[in-house]
């Protein structure tokens, strides 16, 4: 019997979240674990059908708009297969509507959670569903990346240009990393 975890891999992009989310799958698949993975429908970054790493990696995945269609694919996959998921990964998490309400069901069912996402905008925001499921987590870590100004730790997503809606998705054409000293909304400096 495996005791349920609550695993959160967080922090700026190109932090290595999703390069630990698949790590951690990758582990639980030698253990003979049932793992079904998710990804929000908005992400079509490197696939459209795939959990990708900014470096390769990548595994299948169910596409999915809202925590309520992880349920229904994990209830309708358990129906079909008479087979009990037991691992839930989800990437990019804070893509995902009403995602911590049904991750946070699915972990007091007894099935472990494992998680990839930002948990602040590039503009300082908080992303409530992230910030909603951090309560339960048996595990957060906290993923820098290397600020592209200073090579300092980078704990923040500075967004390249201003004219963005809070949740654009894209990769080095429109974010960098950046330390506390070169993110603007963090120092209240001008971010250069």
């Amino acid at each position: 019997m495996n005791i349920p975890e609550f695993i959160i891999y967080t922090g700026p992009m190109f932090g290595s979240k999703t390069t630990r989310l698949l790590a951690s799958v990758d582990r639980y698949r030698y253990q003979n674990r049932k793992i079904i993975a998710f990804k929000s429908s908005i992400d079509e970054r490197y696939s459209e059908t795939e959990i990708c790493t900014h470096n390769g990696g990548k595994i299948s995945a169910t596409v999915v708009k809202s925590g309520t269609d992880i349920l229904n694919e994990i209830k309708k996959v358990e129906e079909e297969s008479s087979e009990v998921i037991d691992v839930v990964a989800v990437d990019e998490a804070f893509m995902i509507e009403g995602v911590s309400l049904a991750l946070l069901e699915l972990f007091r069912k007894g099935k472990t959670i494992v998680v990839s996402s930002l948990q602040i905008s590039a503009t300082g925001n908080v992303f409530e569903e992230v910030r909603d499921m951090m309560p339960w987590a048996t595990k957060i870590q906290v993923c820098p990346a290397v600020c592209t100004v200073s090579g300092l730790d980078a704990f923040y997503t500075h967004r390249k240009f201003n004219n963005m809606h809070e949740i654009t998705v894209g990769g080095s054409d429109l974010y960098e990393p950046r330390c506390w000293f070169h993110h603007g909304f963090m120092n209240q400096a001008d971010g250069e």
